[in-house]
C-alpha cells in the first residue's frame, strides 16, 4: 500500500493550494480517506474525510467554506483543494486511508507553508 502526498509549497497569505494524493496497493474504492496535517510542535490533527462514494464529506471547523476535499476512483487520487490560506494552515498534510473509525498508511506527508 502506498500513499503519496503531494502539492505543497510556499503561498502567501489568501492564496490557494491543491494538493493530490496517489494511492497504489489498494482497491482504492473501497476505502472512506481522509486528509490530515501536523503543525512544526503540535500534535498531528483531522483536516477533512470523504466517504468511499464521494457523497459525503467532513471538515474540521478551521477550514471549513476554505478547504474541499475530492476523489476519482478510476483514477485512485484524492485531493484537497484549498483556498484563502492563512498562516496557521502551515503544517505538512498526510492522506491517509480509514479502516473502521482508525486511519492508517500516512505517507510521507507534503509540506505547505502559508507566509504572512
Amino acid at each position: 500500500v502506498q500513499l503519496q502526498a503531494s502539492g505543497g509549497g510556499l503561498v502567501q497569505t489568501g492564496g490557494s493550494l491543491r494538493l493530490s494524493c496517489a494511492v497504489s496497493g489498494i482497491v482504492f474504492s473501497n476505502y472512506a480517506m481522509g486528509w490530515f496535517r501536523q503543525a512544526p510542535g503540535k500534535e498531528r490533527e483531522f483536516v477533512a474525510s470523504i466517504d468511499r462514494t464521494g457523497f459525503r464529506r467532513d471538515y474540521r471547523d478551521a477550514v471549513k467554506g476554505r478547504f474541499t476535499i475530492s476523489r476519482h476512483n478510476a483514477e485512485k487520487f484524492m485531493h484537497l483543494q484549498m483556498n484563502s490560506l492563512q498562516p496557521e494552515d502551515t503544517a505538512v498534510y498526510f492522506c491517509a486511508r480509514k479502516i473502521g473509525k482508525d486511519y492508517f498508511d500516512w505517507g510521507q506527508g507534503t509540506v505547505v507553508t502559508v507566509s504572512s
